[in-house]
Parts: C-alpha cells; structure tokens; sequence
C-alpha cells in the first residue's frame, strides 16, 4: 500500500460539480411527476376500530398518495371517529391534487364509526365512480376446539 494522491480543485471546478449534481437531481422528481398525472383512480378506506387509513392509487395500482387519523396526530380513540376520517380525506384530497386526480372507485374495508364519513368527505372532493365493500367475510369460521376431557 502506497500513498495516496490528494487532487486539489479549484473553486470553479468545485461550482460546477455542485450544478451539475443539483441540476441532475432536480430533473429526476419532475420525470416521476409528470409519469403520474392521471384521471381515474382508486381509493382505499380502511376503516379499524383503532383507525382509518385512506389509500388513493391509479387504476394500475400504484400508490399516489396516502394518509391516516394517527399520522395527523389524533390519538386514542379520537383515531376512529367520523370526524379524523373527514380530516384524513382532505389531507390526500390534496396531496393528489398535482397529479389531476377526478374519477375515483371506492372500495371500503372494515367496519369502524370513519367509514361512512369517509366515503361522503371523498364523494364531496372527486368524481364517484363506484362504491365497493371488500371487507373480509368468514364462509364457515376456524376449526373449533377440540372437546375438553377431564
């Protein structure tokens, strides 16, 4: 193992580096941003006893934006209540604003108080198209126990 050689530069070679990684890292969002403009979407509620959790994608899946009662900094109980589930609407109402979002599907999953609030609060910012429940119904159950001896 040798010395290593320390190059020195001088403030212009400097500057320009600095542009060049600026300009490259700045023209690198705006590609990503203009992929996603898109009309109709999905939007996914999850609505828990514990709280709602609002999804909006496009129509091939891709996550545009989400948002939920805790990460607005409601806690407890106050996570499930019709009035989080209303603020949580207009938080991704308006992160999906850019991407000139109109037409969404509604699917609907659980079956906390945030649900229904949640629906008109997204009927009341974007076009409807649809409105689907896909909340998990059991057909027969789990095994039951086996039968105690004693």
């Amino acid at each position: 193992m040798g010395k290593k050689k320390v190059l020195t530069q001088n403030e212009e070679q400097l500057m320009k580096e600095t542009e060049e990684r600026e300009s490259s890292v700045k023209k690198a969002p705006a590609a990503a941003a203009a992929k996603r403009i898109t009309k109709a979407g999905q939007a996914h509620v999850q609505a828990t006893y514990n709280n709602t959790i609002i999804t909006v994608a496009d129509d091939a899946g891709n996550v545009l934006a989400w948002s939920s009662a805790g990460s607005l900094g409601f806690k407890g109980a106050k996570k499930a209540t019709p009035y989080a589930a209303s603020q949580v609407v207009s938080t991704v109402a308006e992160k999906v604003k850019k991407t000139g979002l109109q037409d969404v599907a509604i699917f609907v999953k659980g079956i906390g108080s945030g649900r229904e609030s949640a629906v008109r609060a997204l009927a009341g910012n974007f076009n409807v198209i649809s409105i689907s429940d896909v909340t998990p119904i059991p057909h027969n159950g789990c095994r039951p126990p086996k039968v105690r001896r004693v």
